[in-house]
């Protein structure tokens, strides 16, 4: 990469930048947001980490700062006739916003896939003043739209971007973070989707305090700039992931292409695991919940000081937005944990018979379990999906070796995207060895020796023929369980069940069990 970014030919450069920044319009609407000490990242990872809080901005991410500016700019006749916008959310929100504050007519087209959140957020801030329209899967096809609905009404394209106005009003991000920490700074680690972020940093950075590293960070799968500087020119993607939806962006500009292929030191890919666990990482230091982009940069910086350190001076990730969707935290709390290697996951095999699933759970030693998934299928062996709580790399492997030391039959599923997003929830359904099935929900405590206790006093020769468990992080794990008990043994189970005290529910007569899992 450094090689495609020794180029420092081609125009504009910091100093124009620089003196745009200076000068520019973004506090009538923008705040001087915080730069906080991060305690916990920063003992976790030996480092002094720095956030810059753009995520506390009115609209709850920095693209405000760049709308403004540019908008702020225009003269009489361009006011009159209008602004238009594309965007996937947040520089949508800022240009709404200082429509409302400038009182001109603004069109913001997004595309179907904005989160609603964001979409709810653009009619608020904008009122009367803002129409929405949306089109297309991605930021490049409302950007398209966009253009020909300027072309249209002749109005003022406000571009995300790849405007220098822009790019000076989010440069101001810098200045700002060069005047709260006037100390040694390591690095700097910026989101990109399309650039304008970025170039303004890196540009004022390099102007002001060339030392200071400034590293870009995209999602693996919406990675335009690092493809661009690898290649020496912009490329097109053929598709963007829109987990990070903020930074997915086919096309980077061509004026933040020429700024950061001259300013930048790197770019670094992360994919979605590592962001979710930066974006549990920020809300523990600050109990914010920033949207995928806005933890971009704090994956970035994670990956980095594992494989560099931290240098001499601090590190600084910059929290770029909050417009979280809701609907995204349960997805994001089950895949952080992968991301900080904090879980593995694996499809172990082992014997179907009586004493196997006592010498798997010994053979997983003091590890806590997360989920574990089976149903009986086969007369010979079982088939189990099981997540593990891992405190520190490298106990995959030592668990892989245990799991094998008991001659279990182990897949490391804890990298494989198929396992961990669909086929953990399809284990299961319809087996003709599960007769004599009765079915129970169970809460268990969450502490060591539950389902020990569970497995030690259950009858021996009963079969355990279905167990579904996720830990929620509640104080009660629960769990469904199958077990195969002949019905003149009914009365025994009853029994079992009250001497072991978890409160459970006969669900044996569930009419979806009885749809779904019974033959």
């Amino acid at each position: 990469m450094n090689a495609q970014l020794a180029d420092k030919t081609a125009e504009p450069n910091a100093a124009a930048v620089l003196r745009r920044a200076e000068s520019a319009r973004v506090y009538d609407v923008a705040q001087r947001s915080a730069l906080e000490h991060a305690p916990l990242l920063s003992a976790r990872l030996g480092a002094g980490v720095l956030l810059k809080r753009e995520d506390q901005q009115p609209v709850f991410s920095f693209k405000l700062r760049g709308a403004y500016n540019r908008m702020a700019k225009l003269d009489a006749a361009e006011r009159a006739r209008g602004v238009i916008a594309a965007s996937a959310g947040n520089h949508a929100q800022g240009v709404a916003l200082a429509a409302s504050r400038l009182k001109m007519r603004a069109t913001i087209v997004m595309p179907v896939t904005a989160p609603q959140v964001k979409v709810d957020a653009v009619r608020r801030f904008g009122g009367a003043y803002t129409e929405v329209v949306l089109h297309g899967d991605s930021y490049s096809d409302a950007q398209t739209e966009a253009q020909r609905l300027r072309d249209e009404r002749d109005a003022t394209l406000v571009h995300p971007f790849d405007d220098l106005d822009v790019i000076a009003g989010q440069a101001t991000v810098a200045l700002e973070l060069l005047a709260q920490h006037q100390g040694p700074l390591h690095a700097i680690f910026v989101p990109i989707g399309g650039g304008g972020l970025a170039a303004g940093i890196a540009s004022v950075i390099k102007a002001c305090r060339p030392e200071i590293r400034v590293i870009g960070v995209q999602a693996h799968d919406a990675d335009a700039m690092a493809r661009a500087l690898d290649a020496g020119e912009r490329v097109v993607l053929d598709e963007v992931g829109l987990f990070a939806d903020g930074t997915a962006v086919k096309q980077v500009g061509s004026l933040t292409f020429a700024l950061c292929r001259r300013y930048l030191d790197d770019v670094l890919r992360v994919d979605t695991d590592a962001i979710c666990a930066a974006i549990r990482d920020i809300y523990q230091d600050t109990r914010s919940i920033p949207e995928p982009s806005g933890a971009l940069a704090l994956a970035g910086l994670k990956q980095y000081v594992a494989k560099h350190g931290a240098g001499d001076g601090a590190v600084v990730a910059v929290v770029s937005g909050a417009n979280m969707n809701f609907d995204r935290l349960r997805f994001v709390a089950e895949r952080a944990e992968v991301g900080e290697q904090r879980e593995a996951v694996f499809a172990v095999t082992i014997p179907e018979q009586r004493g196997s699933f006592r010498r798997f759970c010994s053979a997983l030693g003091q590890h806590a379990i997360t989920e574990f998934n089976y149903r009986i299928g086969d007369a010979q062996a079982a088939h189990i999906f099981v997540g593990v709580q891992t405190a520190k790399r490298g106990e995959r492997e030592a668990l892989v070796e245990a799991f094998r030391a008991n001659d279990f039959g182990v897949l490391d599923l804890t990298d494989d995207e198929l396992a961990k997003l669909h086929l953990r929830h399809m284990i299961g359904g319809r087996s003709p060895l599960a007769q004599d099935e009765r079915l129970y929900r169970f809460d268990f405590p969450e502490r060591p020796g539950a389902l020990a206790r569970f497995l030690d006093r259950m009858h021996p020769d009963w079969n355990i023929s279905l167990f579904h468990y996720r830990n929620h992080g509640a104080d009660y794990g629960r769990i469904l369980v199958g077990i195969q008990v002949p019905p003149n043994e009914l009365a025994l189970l009853q029994d079992f069940l009250a001497a072991l005290g978890y409160p459970h529910v006969d669900e044996s007569d569930n009419p979806a069990y009885r749809l779904l899992l019974r033959e």
